[in-house]
């Protein structure tokens, strides 16, 4: 089974309790999992070749929460390529706004020019659809943890 980190970028809490609830449902697929509220990169290295599950809520015009934003620069800036690192992307956002899910759309769009492995598609919640991302973002995660095993 993978050891996965999930990197948390939130503004009002939604991404963390996102992150909260996935945690128990990765470990009963028989993963380890570690939750970074506040990540930073020397957290994310820890990953390389392991597996790791970006949960990031929009904030702004398509902006990184602030609590996620130096990761995603430190990663930008530092690494440049990760072919061995898996990964899947949840995105908060509402789609009344322009830049619908920006954050988790720059973070994949990131990690592919860095060659990384994304597993699963990108899960896109809109909160003007789902006031609670949980009921969609648990069977996506359930089925995301059979794909990294």
């Amino acid at each position: 089974m993978a050891e996965v980190g999930i990197f948390v970028g939130t503004v009002y809490g939604n991404a963390l309790l996102v992150a909260e609830e996935a945690e128990p449902l990765l470990v009963e697929a028989g993963h380890q999992v570690k939750i970074f509220e506040d990540p930073k990169l020397d957290d994310w290295k820890r990953y390389e070749g392991q597996v790791a599950l970006v949960i990031t809520s929009t904030t702004g015009q398509g902006d990184l929460p602030d609590s996620i934003a130096s990761l995603f620069h430190g990663i930008k800036d530092s690494l440049g390529y990760q072919p061995t690192l898996r990964y899947g992307v949840i995105a908060l956002g509402d789609s009344s706004y322009d830049d619908f899910c920006g954050a988790g759309k720059k973070f994949d769009e990131l990690l592919q020019e860095q060659s990384a492995v994304r597993v699963g598609d990108v899960l896109l919640v809109d909160a003007g659809e789902n006031p609670e991302p949980e009921e969609v973002t648990s069977p996506w995660v359930e089925q995301w943890a059979k794909l990294i095993s």
